[in-house]
C-alpha cells in the first residue's frame, strides 16, 4: 500500500557527492549522464503524473515537462503555495498532457486568474501550505493518477516528505563537488527536528554505472 494511500509517490534525483542539486546562483542544474537521464526517463514511462515546484520551473528556460513518446502522456502537475509559476511559461503553450496547477489560499487573485487561463486547471489544496494528502486524493479520484513522479526541486520534495506521502527516492550520486553554503539540496525547507521524526526508508538497491551510484530507497514499513 502506498504511503497517501492511493498514489505511489516517486522522488527522482540527482544530486553531487556533497548532496547538492544545483550550484547556489543556480547556472548548474544538470548534471547527470547520458544513463541518468535514462533513467529518469524510465520512471517517467510508468508514471501516471510528473510534479515539479514552481521554483524549479522558473529556473528552466527549456520546457522541464515535456511530453514523452507514451500513448497517454503522463499529466504535468505543478505545485506553488503562493501561485509563483510564470504563466508565460513554454510548459503552458505545448502539445502533450494537460497541465494542472496546485496552489493554496495564499494564492493572490490576479496570479489564481493568469494561471487558470494558462493552466488546465488551477486547483486549491490548503490554506497556507499546500496539503498534499487531498492533493493527491485529487489527482486520484479526477484524473485517475495512480503513481507520480516528483522531479524536485529541494523546498517541494521536503513538504512531500514532511506529509509523509513518499514511497520511494531514486537518488544518483554523480562525482560532483559543487559546494556552496546556498546552493539547494535534495530536501530543502522546514525540515526534520528530531531523528525520531525524519523520514525513514531502507536501501532497496544499488547500482554502479560508470562514474554514477544509483540508489534507490524505499519507505520503511514502520514509518
Amino acid at each position: 500500500m502506498s504511503a497517501s494511500g492511493k498514489v505511489h509517490v516517486q522522488i527522482c534525483m540527482a544530486m553531487t557527492a556533497d548532496g547538492k542539486i544545483a550550484s547556489a546562483n543556480r547556472r548548474i542544474t544538470q548534471f547527470g549522464s547520458r544513463a541518468d537521464h535514462e533513467r529518469m526517463m524510465a520512471l517517467r514511462e510508468k508514471a501516471d503524473a510528473i510534479l515539479t515546484g514552481a521554483g524549479t520551473l522558473n529556473a528552466q528556460p527549456e520546457i522541464r515537462l515535456r511530453a514523452n513518446a507514451k500513448p497517454k502522456a503522463p499529466l504535468r502537475v505543478i505545485a506553488s503555495g503562493s501561485g509563483q509559476v510564470n504563466p508565460a511559461h513554454g510548459v503552458f503553450g505545448s502539445t502533450g498532457a494537460p497541465v494542472v496547477v496546485l496552489s493554496t489560499e495564499r494564492i493572490s487573485r490576479p496570479r489564481a486568474k493568469a494561471l487558470r487561463e494558462a493552466a488546465h486547471t488551477l486547483k486549491i489544496c490548503g490554506v497556507n501550505a499546500i496539503d498534499f494528502p487531498t492533493a493527491l486524493d485529487w489527482l486520484h479520484n479526477d484524473w485517475g493518477v495512480k503513481r507520480i513522479v516528483c522531479e524536485g526541486g529541494g523546498r517541494l520534495n521536503d513538504s512531500l516528505l514532511r506529509a509523509g506521502v513518499v514511497d520511494e527516492v531514486h537518488l544518483t550520486i554523480c562525482p560532483l563537488i559543487l559546494g556552496g553554503r546556498e546552493a539547494p539540496t535534495i530536501s530543502d525547507g522546514v525540515g526534520f527536528s528530531t531523528l525520531e521524526d525524519a523520514a525513514q526508508f531502507r536501501l532497496h538497491t544499488r547500482k554502479l554505472v560508470g562514474e554514477e551510484m544509483f540508489l534507490v530507497y524505499r519507505r520503511a514499513a514502520n514509518a
